[in-house]
């Protein structure tokens, strides 16, 4: 298969934890990745690191420095991917954020309030918008499937009140991700919703040993942290167009913690 011929993908957030894990299991599938974090130079080198590693595995990839809550940058990125490989078949919005601090709701500043919801809802709402319009633009190259995901959170049903922002934040994105994936349904976009439960990243270290208390005690049915491996292999099917009739289809990858039982 030549560049051209390989499908393209953009993962944002892709320097550590899910983004980072879901970047190479699409090469390892035969994508072309765009890596990307904040326009920073620690971020930047951290980019370049990943890309390179990355075209050890017989595919391109690229940095594509940037913040996506910055509305006015997002356009760039994308034309950034299209300019180098003409095509973009895949976007993963997989940047986010937690809670600024854990607290009382009835805590909760404006300014917290409104910090994750610029970064967890409205720029995945407005990537979803201009990677639509892409996608729809260039049509279906040959027989790859087309495909956003968005990676919103097991708190988007489950509720939480010491981090309630965030919740409501996550609930907004899993609608947002409906939202689009009926716009697109008859062009053939597929649009999904990945729900992680506890998964072991860097956003999660700060309270390890609280929930590796609660996983043992039987939050999680399967008594076992989530690996950033676990969601990258299920982003890659729905990437590789392996559910194909669904139409905002939401995929629970959490160990049955969101599963009612006692």
């Amino acid at each position: 298969m030549t560049c051209a011929q390989r499908p393209v993908a953009f993962v944002t957030g892709s320097t550590r934890g899910i983004g980072k894990a879901c970047a190479y299991q699409l090469a390892q599938s035969g994508f072309n990745v765009a890596i990307n974090g904040r326009d920073t130079e620690e971020s930047r080198t951290r980019q370049e690191v990943i890309a390179a590693q990355i075209q050890t595995l017989g595919v391109e990839a690229m940095a594509v420095p940037g913040d996506i809550a910055a509305l006015e940058s997002q356009s760039a990125m994308l034309e950034a991917v299209v300019a180098r490989w003409g095509r973009l078949d895949c976007v993963v919005n997989n940047a986010g954020t937690a809670a600024r601090q854990r607290g009382d709701l009835l805590d909760v500043t404006p300014e917290n309030y409104q910090y994750c919801q610029d970064i967890n809802t409205r720029a995945m709402f407005f990537f979803c918008q201009k990677s639509a319009k892409i996608m729809l633009e260039q049509g279906q190259l040959g027989n790859q499937h087309r495909a956003i995901i968005n990676v919103t959170s097991c708190s988007a049903q489950s509720l939480n009140i010491s981090r309630g922002e965030y919740c409501v934040s996550k609930a907004a994105a899993s609608m947002v991700t409906q939202l689009f994936a009926m716009r697109l349904a008859e062009s053939g976009i597929g649009v999904y919703e990945v729900r992680p439960g506890i998964i072991a990243t860097d956003m999660t270290s700060t309270v390890k040993p609280q929930y590796t208390q609660l996983i043992e005690e039987g939050l999680v049915p399967m008594k076992r942290w989530g690996r950033p491996d676990d969601i990258a292999v299920a982003i890659d099917a729905l990437a590789s167009g392996k559910l194909p009739f669904t139409v905002g289809q939401i995929i629970e990858l959490d160990g049955g913690l969101n599963k009612s039982h006692f």
